[in-house]
């Protein structure tokens, strides 16, 4: 699943983080794909995709808190 065709997609890329972030955000970003690739497009699927990735920023942030 390409992120042109779900753009959404683009912000659960992970490659580019540093380690310890990345492991934290991978899992989200292979549920996002999971998600596109089996459910179909509509606007739960897009409130599901948003959420997660709610849920993805406050992982991170959460495995930056000092």
């Amino acid at each position: 699943m390409s992120e042109a065709s779900e753009p959404i997609l683009q912000f659960f890329a992970w490659a580019h983080l540093p380690a310890h972030l990345a492991e934290v955000s991978q899992p989200f970003g292979d549920l996002a794909v999971s998600i596109v690739q089996t459910i179909p497009r509509n606007p739960e699927r897009t409130v599901a995709l948003r959420k997660l990735l709610e849920a993805k920023d406050a992982a991170v942030r959460a495995k930056l808190f000092k």
